[in-house]
């Protein structure tokens, strides 16, 4: 069902209460410390396109003067002046009927200020709403209610509410209410600002700089390019599974190790939440509302889990195939479950992909379904028009629709991203105009098509089946089902509200231990551990299938041979129950998936074989990347290939702004590094991370790696 705006203000006020609560004291000691200029940096941080009223009278915003007059730079940022502190004082610690009716200071309140208005300098609502009233009554605020007959007997009843103001013409309620709405989102934004300029404790994110003007080809001058080869081998797409099961198990180690990596993960998820998109109505939810954060965070971890536990079982049944033991039957059980396995991870990155594309270049051509929902629990969007309209004015708006449409299977989608690809060859500037997030989505989902590509014509993958194969593919649907409702119960706002508070010591890790505690007090288990206990499950029972279809076929009954009846679905309390049960037997080691920080131990990366003799410049790279400082600087794409190119590198150009280096074959070290091309070529904050991590696993190198020669 649709939240009311009523519903949402009363949200939007009962986060910033809380935030008061917690943070009040800071955000004082901040706020008065600040000179002009960092008080003008928070007003505007928060504000779209940084714009907001100069003063009282400033028409430049048009009627935003009449709404909400007070929120103007020369009241709020004057040194000498508690102004915004008062105002946050008595918006978060009053009733939102206390605040219709009253200011600060006892001064006029959100009623008296828009009837003022109205009188005074003509502001309206763009409708009428004939013989509509308003309530703002503690049990009935911001109702409305239409006199469809008897009109003045209806209205004599409710004179005492009407004389008193408490009942007034919809036409005005709806301004009053969008004055509260727009002044509290604006007071939860600006106290997240406040802390995120005044805090000295915060893991530091390195600020964005603008993208310096090197193209990917510049960026590759010192490296040899090096031609794919026109059909991998079964090993080789073995060793590909494998390196991107690593990619992503280290990104879920930097997402409980890293608190910048976490906190940047968590906005994406947060800022691109399908209740953003606008309805059918032309409606969309408040950006700022708290009560997303916490199912943020949960989703953030969940995704990174189910994305490694996927490849992970992916890389071991390409292992089986692999073998020289597997027979003919066998063989066909374990290609019908790559092929569906691979269609299911396809489909997880092409909705990850829709999420930020309906909610950044996208966001015309989609529209929330107001009411409905998808399997996932979230709101539904689907696609609206035809994309074919943009085949010449946007062509790349263009393909990324047709990938976001659901008719486009991964078989389908190696088309338009061919298309994609072939646009970015011929002109590399229309990457640069996605979005870091479009980019990163899109590029996970090439990995996946790409990699059902090139499996296809070595293993002779057959199509995907609903019916047989669906081992892995049904329990996780089945845990995507159980862990959708938990995320709705889930409220770890003392931690992420504001989401930047996980750059505070300790905040990040605490987080993720409630987060740890919830789901195992909920699901029996570890988060983790439901994940790889799947895995094991999936893959003894395609151990029983072959077994169950060779005793058949030495009986020489194969034609009268019926798969194995679906396990009986059980009550989820007997479920959770069991899983407690095994957790009592677990050997007390942490999940390979764990999404409670550890400490990693010297075994878990390579030794470097040797220190290498490399110039000034090089060095300084390496040094720039696997800096432990929190403000660890930032380094160009340029600077990145150029190192990796000293070293004697080779690259080859994958999709879009997806590269793979491969080391020369004279140092020992045969594993090559696929990597992302960032959005503006410049390699920051939680990327500095995400390159050392791939560096350090591979290779073992660490900053002491490297000596100027």
């Amino acid at each position: 069902m649709e939240p009311e705006k009523a519903d949402v203000i009363k949200d939007l006020a009962g986060d910033l209460a809380r935030k008061y609560q917690t943070h009040g004291a800071a955000v004082e000691s901040c706020w008065r410390a600040f000179d002009r200029q960092q008080r003008i940096r928070c007003i505007k941080a928060g504000a779209a396109d940084g714009v907001v009223l100069k003063h009282r009278l400033d028409r430049s915003m048009g009627n935003v003067y009449k709404i909400m007059p007070e929120w103007n730079i020369n009241d709020l940022t004057d040194p000498q002046s508690d102004f915004l502190l008062d105002l946050l004082r008595h918006r978060a610690t009053t009733s939102l009927v206390d605040q219709y009716s009253a200011g600060i200071n006892d001064g006029p309140g959100d009623y008296a200020v828009i009837d003022e208005m109205i009188r005074t300098r003509g502001l309206s609502h763009v409708n009428s709403f004939p013989n509509c009233h308003t309530f703002f009554l503690e049990d009935r605020y911001g109702q409305s209610f239409k006199i469809e007959r008897e009109r003045a007997s209806v209205l004599a009843s409710f004179e005492p509410a009407i004389r008193a103001g408490w009942c007034i013409p919809q036409s005005t309620g709806e301004l009053v209410l969008e004055r509260q709405l727009y002044l509290l989102q604006a007071m939860n934004i600006v106290i997240e600002d406040i802390l995120e300029e005044g805090s000295s404790t915060r893991a530091r994110k390195q600020q964005p700089k603008k993208s310096d003007k090197e193209t990917a080809s510049a960026a590759l001058t010192k490296l040899s390019i090096r031609e794919p080869p026109k059909v991998l081998s079964l090993p080789d797409l073995v060793l590909n599974a494998v390196e991107q099961k690593e990619s992503l198990e280290d990104h879920l180690g930097l997402l409980t190790t890293e608190p910048v990596v976490l906190a940047h993960d968590v906005n994406i998820w947060f800022f691109s939440r399908p209740e953003l998109v606008v309805d059918e109505k032309g409606r969309s939810l408040p950006v700022h509302t708290d009560k997303y954060i916490s199912a943020a965070l949960f989703e953030t971890l969940y995704h990174a889990v189910k994305g490694a536990a996927t490849w992970n079982y992916l890389s071991r049944l390409l292992e089986l195939l692999q073998a020289s033991t597997v027979d003919k039957a066998y063989r066909v059980i374990i290609l019908q479950e790559i092929s569906n396995v691979c269609h299911q991870e396809f489909e997880r990155t092409r909705a990850i992909f829709k999420r930020q594309v309906q909610t950044d270049s996208g966001f015309k051509w989609f529209k929330r379904i107001s009411g409905a929902q998808d399997k996932a629990g979230n709101a539904r969007v689907a696609l609206k028009g035809d994309p074919e309209v943009l085949n010449r004015v946007d062509p790349q708006l263009h393909y990324m629709l047709r990938l976001c449409d659901p008719s486009v299977n991964a078989t389908k989608a190696v088309e338009w991203m061919k298309k994609l690809g072939d646009l970015y060859s011929a002109h590399p500037e229309e990457l640069e105009k996605l979005g870091e997030r479009e980019s990163d989505a899109l590029c996970d989902m090439a990995i996946v098509v790409y990699f059902i590509q090139d499996l296809a014509p070595v293993i002779s993958m057959p199509s995907l089946s609903r019916k047989q194969g669906q081992m892995f593919s049904a329990r996780s649907q089945d845990l995507d089902a159980e862990m959708n409702k938990l995320k709705t119960q889930l409220d770890l706002r003392d931690f992420v509200v504001p989401i930047d508070n996980l750059l505070e010591p300790g905040v990040a890790s605490d987080a993720l231990k409630a987060l740890d505690h919830f789901v195992v007090e909920n699901q029996g288990t570890q988060m983790g551990f439901l994940y790889q206990d799947l895995i094991g499950d999936c893959l003894f029972d395609l151990e029983a299938r072959y077994q169950h279809v060779k005793t058949k076929q030495e009986q020489k009954s194969q034609a009268d041979w019926k798969p194995l009846p679906a396990p009986v679905s059980q009550p989820q309390e007997k479920i959770v129950e069991q899983r407690r049960q095994k957790e009592k037997t677990r050997p007390p080691h942490p999940s390979d998936y764990s999404i409670t920080p550890r400490e990693e131990t010297p075994a878990t990366t390579a030794q470097p074989e040797h220190i290498f003799q490399v110039k000034a410049s090089t060095a300084e790279t390496f040094s720039t990347l696997f800096s432990r400082e929190d403000a660890r600087g930032s380094i160009t794409w340029t600077a990145f290939a150029s190192a990796l190119g000293d070293l004697g590198f080779s690259v080859l150009p994958r999709f879009g702004s997806v590269y793979t280096f491969s080391p020369p074959e004279d140092v020992g070290m045969n594993r090559a590094v696929t990597v992302h091309r960032p959005h503006g070529s410049r390699i920051e904050g939680h990327l500095l991370l995400v390159f050392a991590r791939k560096l350090q696993r591979l290779y073992g190198w660490s900053e002491k790696s490297f000596e100027v020669a």
